[in-house]
């Protein structure tokens, strides 16, 4: 998607155009999907969105609205919520649609909200956003949203995530590397029987024989590159969707499996994405496709209970049957709630079946060679126990998380720990 400037730009006389000279050609990869030739896309979506902070402030509200699983806004029932129950309001709303669809901060309309001159004016100002919002095309004739804010919201979370992890999130590579004549150049070594003249270091093997005082580049000067390759790894994030995740933790979970997607797919890793609530929502096979994981989990909405068991059985038969790595991450705040058939059991044993359920799949998982790291969100102490239990199963390791600001760091950390 492509947002143009309002105001057209007068141009400026054509000038004689000077003469352009190539002095060095080099290969590019060209990369598939919407986000394709990704260094030009960032630029342009970067540069966009730093000028554009209308474009930026509606993108958040509708990634707000996905968060907290608004799909429409309709401007007589959003005026009736705030007025008829304001705390209710704002906790399916949150703060931020209410500033954006009333025009003015949260508190302020909690204060004057049972005054009728001030209900008439922000009733005024909702109606105008969300008919403003339609001209737009970001909300259909019936006020829900189009598929054009969906992508509006991705292309802010986006440019957002990168920003946040680009300076401290992605320092250093951990990359398991071994001898490959199919890799990439890397360091230069002496040249030895066998090895193939297309990988002659040539500068370096004359600057070798310039320092010894040679006339002539003799056998002992040349060096070769020597090339490396990284070893595959594919990586299944799962993304609980169960109604506790909603709002921010959800938003948190979304976040960082951009990060991890963006990361892993520009190490030529594999990303698969499982969410799951009760059952499994929706899946998406390991793919290099970034723009579909992107869009994917853009969608994700919050609703009913947890099934880790039947997650980490999904997973297994999205890994390949290879020697590859194969790591799954799971990302949750309730380790699990359901015991999926529940007919004719005492509450001890309902209590006891959904942790067994997972322990066991775990164990299927791990014999298959998939090792499993669980991202726990501000889990009970039950929760807590049966985290450790499933990644030390797993052989991954298991995160409590108390502050969501930094989820996505912790998360490419687990990345480049168990990757490679």
């Amino acid at each position: 998607m492509v947002i143009f400037d309002s105001e057209k730009q007068k141009q400026p006389p054509s000038q004689p155009q000077a003469e352009t000279t190539i002095s060095e050609l080099s290969k590019i990869d060209e990369l598939q999907g919407k986000l394709a030739r990704q260094t030009e896309e960032d630029k342009l979506m970067h540069s966009v969105l730093e000028n554009d902070k209308k474009a930026i402030r509606e993108g958040k509200l509708i990634e707000d609205a996905v968060n907290n699983g608004v799909s429409s806004f309709m401007p007589d029932l959003f005026f009736q919520n705030l007025v008829k129950n304001y705390t209710l309001a704002k906790q399916l709303y949150g703060e931020t649609i209410i500033r954006e669809m009333t025009g003015y901060d949260a508190d302020y309309v909690s204060k004057n909200i049972k005054i009728p001159e001030f209900q008439k004016a922000i009733k005024k100002n909702i109606k105008e956003k969300a008919r403003k919002m339609q001209d737009e095309g970001l909300l259909d004739r019936d006020y829900q949203i189009t598929d054009e804010g969906i992508e509006l919201a991705m292309l802010v979370m986006y440019a957002e995530e990168l920003d946040h992890i680009t300076p401290k999130g992605l320092q250093g590579e951990r990359l398991h590397k071994k001898v490959s004549h199919y890799g990439d150049r890397e360091d230069e070594r002496m040249h030895h029987l066998g090895d193939r003249y297309r990988d002659l270091a040539l500068k370096k093997s004359v600057k070798t024989a310039i320092r010894r005082g040679h006339q002539m580049l003799e056998d002992d000067d040349l060096r070769v590159f020597e090339r490396q390759s990284k070893g595959q790894c594919t990586i299944v994030y799962a993304i609980d969707a169960s109604g506790s995740m909603n709002g921010r933790k959800i938003g948190t979970a979304k976040r960082a499996g951009i990060a991890l997607a963006y990361k892993a797919i520009k190490n030529k890793d594999k990303v698969g994405l499982i969410i799951f609530g009760e059952d499994i929502l929706d899946v998406v096979e390991p793919t290099l496709d970034f723009p579909l994981l992107l869009k994917k989990m853009v969608k994700i909405r919050a609703a009913k209970k947890t099934d880790i068991a039947k997650t980490i059985e999904r997973s297994i038969t999205l890994f390949p049957h290879t020697s590859t790595t194969k790591h799954l991450l799971i990302i949750s705040d309730a380790l699990p709630t359901s015991t999926g058939k529940e007919g004719g059991k005492n509450e001890e044993d309902l209590e006891q079946e959904p942790e067994q359920r997972t322990l066991r799949a775990a164990g299927l998982a791990c014999n298959k060679g998939i090792t499993i790291s669980v991202v726990g969100i501000q889990l009970d102490q039950r929760g807590k126990e049966l985290g450790e239990k499933l990644a030390e199963m797993g052989k991954g390791k298991f995160y409590v998380v108390r502050d969501l600001e930094n989820v996505d760091k912790l998360i490419l950390e687990d990345y480049r720990k168990f990757a490679h």
